[in-house]
């Protein structure tokens, strides 16, 4: 009897480690929902621009994040010089239903004046509407000017 459970539970324990490696039961792929675009964190991405590129105005910034990031279907997007100084700022607007936990496209076009600084930040930061800093997230990326 101790044999047949133990077996039992080695089975198990394959069948899932092999559904959390991203196969099924039956050895075959498991579909992704990651979107496309660079992962900024596991609730955002960036389709464009990609860190490090030179950007110019106007900047249109597009990518995927979770309906938890929005707030009214959109969140805060900041460009800020390489001294910090902002440059613009504009919502995202999110381009499907955001009430949901899923990924849903953004996109937000930002027009400011050429720094004098040669590099600079894209802040997006996730809409929190009640500033309790403990739902507060943001992610950065480098761009050229």
């Amino acid at each position: 009897m101790k044999k047949a459970v133990f077996m039992g539970s080695v089975l198990l324990t394959l069948a899932l480690a092999g559904c959390s490696a991203g196969g099924d039961l039956n050895g075959g792929a498991s579909s992704s929902s990651a979107p496309a675009g660079s992962p900024l964190s596991s609730d955002i991405t960036i389709t464009q621009p990609q860190p490090g590129d030179t950007v110019v105005s106007p900047l249109t910034v597009t990518g995927e994040a979770r309906g938890t990031w929005y707030f009214e279907a959109s969140f805060p997007v900041r460009l800020l010089d390489g001294n910090g100084n902002e440059l613009a700022v504009a919502p995202a607007q999110a381009q499907g239903d955001w009430m949901t936990e899923d990924f849903v496209p953004y996109a937000v076009t930002l027009t400011f004046i050429a720094p004098p600084t040669t590099t600079g930040t894209l802040v997006l930061e996730k809409d929190n509407p009640s500033g309790d800093p403990a739902n507060a997230e943001s992610v950065s990326i480098p761009v050229a000017f």
